[in-house]
């Protein structure tokens, strides 16, 4: 290898790999020639090189010290020139902590975990999402990609912050999207409706582009856009204005005595819906006869989906073999 290719090799490593490195060339090369200078004082070549890294540290712990002129002249020499060399490494270093912090922070670094969550877009809604995500499981990693933040400090919200668009390619690999365990993509609601929901749609296509079995949960926010949510390839459409009109329908004509929001609320922050095939031993049961079998194990049976149409406590229905139900349960 000649001096250029070595120089170009060298000098394209990472900063830290270097000073490590040249601090190891300048420490066993002063170590070995202390030994030669000096064998009696320093029977070994690694006796030399503790020498040199204490002396270079200024640590001094006067084990081992040069007695001729020739090895105190080697000493002088350490300390102008290995003392500097390590006190430069050490305050590299530290600099290279307190960047990779700030990298952190301003979305600048890579994610290389695993099964981890993609939350896309950051408002209110997600970061109460990211607070129930963390308290249910603080071992769940999840990673918020966002254009419109400029920093997010780690010990504020547990998330790994990446910046950017997160409809290309690039955003993406840098979230591992290829590794994820699912994505929610959540709408910008401080613009105009329809291009909230074309963005969504285009960040679809994205991930999908980039991960053909990766569970999608997209935010739409006007009706007419939800086909195309589906067609982009996301597996649930949450259409927020539908929800909430609901809700605010059954807050101004529900039951005396009720709180219809805090009771969908509360439900949904203590028990989860499922979808079950029909248990065979209750094929051509009743609906009502059915509830007794899943109270036995701490579920409610609420419904039933047939042929795409859902049935929400049925009066008086018979379950047939290729029936879905519709069970409510305790988070595990």
């Amino acid at each position: 290898m000649n001096l250029e290719t070595f120089k170009h090799f060298f000098y394209r490593m990472p900063v830290v790999v270097r000073l490590i490195l040249s601090v190891l060339v300048v420490m066993m090369l002063f170590g070995t020639l202390i030994r030669f200078v000096e064998p009696q004082q320093f029977p070994s070549i690694f006796d030399g090189v503790w020498w040199a890294f204490v002396t270079g540290a200024t640590v001094g712990y006067g084990d081992y010290v040069p007695l001729t002129v020739p090895g105190r002249i080697i000493g002088i020499f350490l300390i102008l020139s290995g003392g500097g060399l390590l006190t430069f490494f050490l305050t590299t270093f530290a600099a290279k902590t307190i960047n990779h912090e700030s990298d952190l922070s301003e979305g600048k670094v890579a994610f290389k975990g695993k099964n981890h969550i993609i939350v896309i877009g950051w408002n209110e809604r997600t970061k109460q999402l990211v607070d129930m995500i963390a308290e249910k499981d603080s071992n769940q990693e999840m990673v918020l990609v966002d254009h419109t933040l400029s920093k997010l400090q780690y010990r504020h919200y547990p998330v790994h912050f990446i910046h950017g668009d997160p409809s290309e390619d690039a955003v993406l690999v840098q979230a591992n999207i290829q590794d994820a365990q699912s994505v929610l993509i959540s709408s910008d609601v401080t613009i105009e409706e329809r291009k909230a929901d074309i963005n969504t749609i285009l960040t679809t296509i994205a991930v999908r582009g980039n991960n053909q079995d990766i569970p999608i949960n997209a935010e739409i926010l006007t009706i007419s856009q939800v086909e195309n949510a589906i067609r982009a390839g996301a597996d649930t459409v949450v259409s927020l204005n539908d929800f909430m009109s609901t809700l605010f329908y059954h807050e101004l004509f529900h039951k005396q005595d009720t709180r219809p929001f805090e009771t969908v609320l509360n439900l949904l922050n203590d028990q989860q819906f499922s979808h079950i095939k029909l248990p065979e031993e209750l094929e051509g049961s009743s609906f009502k006869k059915a509830v007794p079998f899943f109270l036995e194990n701490q579920e409610l049976l609420v419904g039933v989906i047939r042929e795409n149409d859902w049935l929400m406590n049925p009066a008086d229905v018979t379950l047939e073999s290729d029936d879905t139900l519709i069970i409510l349960s305790a988070w595990q």
